[in-house]
């Protein structure tokens, strides 16, 4: 793998997908005024800029003010994209499916007893009384999975973008790969947490696939998108990118999948090479 430095640009980027936590963000979930300068040149360049997430929509107010004027953003990891500029409203949604979220459910139970489970739909997230608690959501429902996930009416429930999957002993990526063992037929599972704390979205849905649909729209090509990330939610993205970068304090996996590294998040890695790119244009 080459370095920020190193790694060669594509001939023209006409669009940089950026991960946020671990990787745009600060650790204390602000940008620097280096990224915002960053971001700013982008766009004034004509480069756009989509933040490409597993956040919820409703949780973007921290970078709200610095989406490109196409005001897109793709949250929960590829279920749903989002327009900032109109308070967060979903354009797109790509349902998990409330039949397979039940079935990844019962796997789990069998397989990694002490799981609990929450709900992110798009009315907002529920979640079971063994969950940790979501202190930004103090209205969520709390009940079992099974009631979470029922519906009185058949497909008039609100769309599910996420079952979110919690153990309190397990090692992440141990849990992940026993989750994609026994469940991953039903479901795309990953993680972006550095706990046991597994996303589950509908079978085929990413970071990556939803960005090609976005790109796709645009005509824009992979070999013209640039892509930064740093954790296993991020894999398919980097390498469907034509240029991708892991950070610095990137998951092995994100490492691999990436065609270069940049520093870390609290050292601008994402600033750095944007200016690498404006530099030679």
């Amino acid at each position: 793998m080459t370095s920020a430095t190193d790694t060669p640009l594509p001939a023209v980027t006409r669009l940089i997908a950026t991960d946020l936590d671990g990787t745009l963000l600060r650790d204390d979930k602000t940008l620097s005024a280096r990224t915002v300068a960053a971001l700013a040149a982008a766009e004034e360049a004509g480069i756009e800029v989509f933040f490409v997430t597993g956040r919820p929509a409703r949780w973007m107010d921290v970078v709200s003010n610095h989406v490109q004027g196409h005001g897109l953003a793709i949250c929960a990891n590829g279920a749903v994209v989002t327009d900032l500029r109109a308070d967060g409203e979903l354009l797109t949604v790509r349902a998990l499916e409330r039949d397979a979220a039940l079935r990844v459910v019962h796997s789990l139970r069998d397989s990694a007893p002490g799981t609990s489970f929450a709900i992110e739909m798009t009315t907002g997230i529920n979640y079971e009384p063994s969950y940790p608690p979501f202190h930004l959501d103090p209205g969520a429902a709390v009940a079992l999975a099974e009631k979470l996930l029922h519906e009185d009416v058949p497909g008039q429930g609100a769309p599910v973008l996420k079952l979110l999957a919690h153990h309190t002993e397990m090692p992440p990526d141990a849990f992940l790969a026993l989750a994609r063992t026994v469940a991953g037929e039903q479901a795309s599972i990953t993680r972006s947490s550095p706990s046991a704390l597994l996303e589950v979205s509908g079978l085929g849905v990413s970071k990556a696939s939803t960005l090609a649909a976005c790109c796709a729209e645009r005509g824009i090509s992979a070999a013209e998108v640039v892509a930064f990330g740093d954790m296993p939610n991020d894999v398919e993205m980097l390498g469907w990118a034509g240029t991708s970068y892991a950070m610095g304090n990137a998951h092995p996996a994100a490492l691999a999948a990436a065609s270069g590294q940049t520093l870390t998040n609290e050292e601008d890695g994402v600033a750095v090479v944007i200016e690498r790119i404006l530099a030679g244009r």
